[in-house]
């Protein structure tokens, strides 16, 4: 098949996508869910500390950092789950058509993530034009880069449960299973276990695990790189220094984590598209 042919079959099956998850009620929902805890978190942020109104950008996007890496990744990965891990007689019937199978799978992710994408957006979209009206531009930016982290986080999680869907075709339960134990590992358990064995080592090879961990894990680096362009090395204090000093400044910090997040959006597709084309369906 030729590359325009490709790409209008995989635009075809995004499209198809698309339209299944704005019929399903998760999605809607996740949207509208998405747009009252951002508005919820930019009012509390004033609130808690004595004050009254909307935040700024800058420490709306602070404040919503913690609400992506928690609910972007668990979203992701069983709405990705339930639509890629059909029950084994859909599973024939779809990659029985006469088209190979790594262009319905990447169409799929496409239509996911368009629709997820949109979901987010338009919780963005509400905190975003709330803090305009009430505190203006200032630090705008801050809080496109937190958007920008949430999107990549949407599309790195949407590839795992790829990768999870194939290896369990026709077994919905145990996929969704497993998904919710990469979610617990890579959002809680990863960090208090690295934290656990941190405090057993000496100093300096404590902080090589620390900032290792923060490039491993895509949650961390997202997190990282966020928090660091917005408040720059005022994010995390001494360990945003010793973060800089271990990489070889902040240029170079920035770029670990940008490849480090590159990585995660590839290669768990790609071992999804291998394995689907090796599967027995």
């Amino acid at each position: 098949m030729s590359a325009p042919g490709t790409l209008a079959m995989v635009r075809l099956f995004a499209r198809q996508e698309l339209v299944l998850a704005v019929r399903s009620r998760w999605t809607p929902i996740f949207a509208v869910v998405f747009a009252a805890l951002s508005l919820a978190v930019g009012f509390s942020g004033y609130i808690v500390t004595g004050g009254f109104g909307m935040q700024d950008f800058a420490r709306t996007a602070v404040s919503l950092v913690q609400l992506v890496l928690l609910l972007v990744p668990l979203t992701a990965l069983l709405i990705g789950v339930m639509a890629l891990a059909p029950e084994r007689g859909a599973a024939e019937l779809l990659f029985a058509q006469p088209v190979p199978r790594a262009t319905v799978l990447v169409g799929k992710l496409v239509g996911l993530f368009e629709a997820l994408a949109a979901a987010q957006l338009i919780g963005f979209g509400a905190a975003g034009l709330t803090v305009f009206s009430q505190a203006g531009e200032t630090g705008a930016g801050g809080f496109l880069l937190m958007v920008a982290g949430s999107l990549a986080l949407t599309a790195i999680f949407l590839g795992i449960a790829a990768l999870i869907s194939v290896g369990n075709v026709g077994r919905r339960a145990r996929a969704l299973a497993i998904a919710l134990v990469v979610w617990f590992v890579a959002v809680v358990l990863f960090d208090v276990a690295i934290l656990g064995v941190a405090t057993l080592l000496r100093s300096g090879h404590a902080s090589r695990l620390l900032v290792t961990a923060v490039i491993v894990n895509p949650v961390d680096a997202v997190r990282t790189g966020t928090l660091l362009g917005i408040e720059g090395s005022a994010a995390f204090g001494a360990a945003s220094l010793a973060f800089f000093r271990i990489t070889g400044g902040s240029t170079a910090a920035a770029a670990y984590l940008l490849v480090s997040v590159g990585a995660w959006l590839v290669v768990p597709t790609v071992l999804a598209v291998r394995r689907l084309e090796r599967a027995d369906l």
